[in-house]
């Protein structure tokens, strides 16, 4: 029994030792085989600490295509055998020779990857990456893509995935800076922003503006495509796709957008507005495309989330604080100066071409005007509250009540001109004017026809008090009874034609820059005068007879001649005078 015992662990020892034997044999084979292959690319003697990456010749290449695959099989073979082979006999002497052509393939490999990387660069430029991932061809430059995925699988697979990493991070970083530096982006610190003025801070907000909408739909969309595409069959694939897109863009990322809150924490004044504005929109409307760029890698997203956030934050404080300081412009206005005619005060022309152009940023003021509220504090809160309906949106209200402001010291300016009549026709024209140009631009939806109608009424009753002052007194002489007949109707002409030559007078020089509203109030005022003098004149024949006062149609000369600011001939031909 003991004999037996012997003998059948010696036979169980004896198969073990066998099977080990047979698959060291096959192991020795397979890397015997894989040498054969890789020594036709490399020669025994080459030196595998060799920092350079030139090659003088490439095994990717269009002839030598189907080598390159036959040399990726023979080094992924190698390696495979090599860990069977420490699993079976870990003292083997054929391991260590295996090990080092293994470290002869990688830096072969690493050479080609980098010389791929560097020759392929205009086909490998984000750009056409973005732009083939939408069209999808077959052409050399796809071909330069499978390459480096089939040598980045192959290195990250025997264990050399870092040296591979390295190389192409360094050269695709790079890649992403000098785009930057192309598209005019200049990475700035909020210190040299502050220091810039104006016209180049516009400058570089332009070209912010260009680089950022690019930036996002091509270059780092195609990085990413591109990364994702060379890293995709990795084992840990996720985890270097993260590290290798972070890596290469994110630097570039956050100063990008970074800029905005620069630009928004430096000096601030009204004019700046619409250019903040710009940017803001700009970072709104590119939010969505950012999340699906950079929202596949949470530690990455997070970061340029963060700091997009508070760029948008302090772009809202710095519009709310432009605004502010924008009314206090208006309520700081303190020239007291006439406008010559009545005519339209610069300081309406420059306030309403300004809220006209805010109300062009009506959706993107919507967000940020009920976010950063402010309280009017004025006396005239009430009256401002009354302009619009209590369902008027935050922005409605802010506007509304910066209209309301230039209003009020419209009607203070009114008041330095001694004529009265004066005084109305400059309210009549200021205010036409800001009818004019909300009922013409995007205002008339921020504001509504309630607005308008209102402020309508206003214009047209001031006409009707200005109309009142001036011709009024025109047509104070009665009309000729019958009993009064001749004597009467002459008397009525002479009286009319004083007063209208004195009203003529006073307006020389008066001016009605809209040409619709001059004729409006040349129409009333004719329609006022003419009938009924006319009735006089015609049925007694006063001037015709003894060339007392104006003809009919001189009156209607006259009142067309009026308004235009020159007041016409500037005289009236007083016709009675010589009698």
């Amino acid at each position: 029994m003991v004999i037996f015992a012997l003998t059948s662990s010696s036979s169980s020892k004896l198969k073990q030792h066998s099977h080990r034997s047979f698959s060291e044999s096959l192991m020795e084979d397979s890397i015997k085989d894989a040498e054969a292959t890789i020594h036709q690319w490399i020669s025994p003697d080459s030196s595998s600490s060799s920092s350079s990456f030139c090659c003088t010749f490439s095994l990717f290449s269009n002839k030598n295509r189907e080598e390159a695959k036959r040399f990726i099989g023979a080094v992924t073979t190698l390696h495979s055998a090599m860990v069977k082979l420490v699993s079976v006999n870990p003292a083997s002497t054929k391991l260590i020779k295996a090990e080092s052509l293994l470290k002869l393939s990688m830096n072969h490999l690493s050479k080609e990857f980098y010389r791929i990387l560097k020759s392929n660069r205009r086909y490998l430029d984000p750009e056409s990456v973005s732009v083939r991932s939408r069209n999808v061809s077959k052409d050399d430059d796809a071909e330069a893509m499978a390459d480096l995925k089939m040598i980045a699988d192959c290195m990250t697979s025997s264990g050399h995935g870092k040296e591979c990493f390295k190389i192409y991070k360094k050269i695709r970083h790079s890649i992403i800076v000098e785009a930057l530096e192309q598209l005019g982006f200049e990475n700035l610190t909020l210190s040299q922003v502050q220091r810039l003025d104006w016209e180049s801070t516009e400058k570089k907000i332009r070209a912010w503006l260009r680089a950022a909408r690019k930036a996002v739909t091509t270059l780092f969309y195609g990085e990413r495509i591109l990364s994702d595409h060379v890293f995709s069959s990795s084992s840990s694939s996720s985890a270097i796709r993260e590290s290798s897109f972070a890596e290469i863009t994110l630097q570039s990322a956050l100063a990008l957008f970074s800029f905005p809150g620069h630009v928004a924490k430096s000096r601030k004044t009204p004019e700046k507005i619409f250019l903040t504005l710009d940017v803001y929109q700009c970072l709104v409307e590119l939010t969505p495309r950012i999340d699906e760029v950079f929202g596949c890698y949470d530690s990455t997203l997070s970061s340029v989330r963060s700091v997009i956030a508070g760029a948008l934050g302090s772009l809202e404080e710095a519009v709310v604080s432009m605004i502010d300081e924008f009314e206090s412009s208006i309520s700081k206005e303190s020239s007291k100066s006439v406008i010559s005619g009545g005519g339209i005060h610069q300081l309406t022309r420059y306030v309403m071409n300004y809220i006209v152009f805010l109300a062009d940023y009506s959706e993107v003021l919507a967000k940020i005007i009920p976010a950063k509220t402010t309280s009017f504090g004025s006396p005239e809160e009430e009256e401002s509250t009354s302009s619009s309906s209590s369902s008027s949106s935050p922005l409605a209200k802010r506007i509304s009540w910066l209209i309301l402001f230039l209003l009020c010291k419209i009607d203070a300016k009114s008041r330095l001109y001694n004529d009265v009549a004066l005084s109305y026709l400059f309210l009549i024209n200021n205010l036409h004017y800001v009818v004019v140009k909300v009922r013409t631009s995007n205002l008339k939806e921020v504001l509504s026809e309630g607005w308008l109608v209102k402020h309508e009424g206003k214009v047209k009753k001031y006409v009707a008090k200005f109309e009142k002052i001036v011709w009024g007194q025109v047509m104070i002489t009665s009309l000729p009874t019958a009993d009064e007949e001749e004597d009467g109707a002459e008397e009525f002409v002479r009286g009319f034609s004083d007063r209208f030559e004195e009203a003529y007078k006073r307006q020389t020089g008066w001016v009605v820059p809209d040409s619709e509203l001059r004729d409006e109030i040349k129409v009333s005022v004719a329609m006022m005068l003419i009938p009924a003098y006319t009735e006089v004149y015609k049925k007694y024949r006063v001037g015709l007879r003894k060339n007392i006062g104006f003809a009919p149609d001189d009156i209607g000369n006259y009142i067309s001649d009026l308004y235009f600011g020159s007041g016409g001939s500037g005289c009236v031909s007083s016709v009675h005078s010589s009698v």
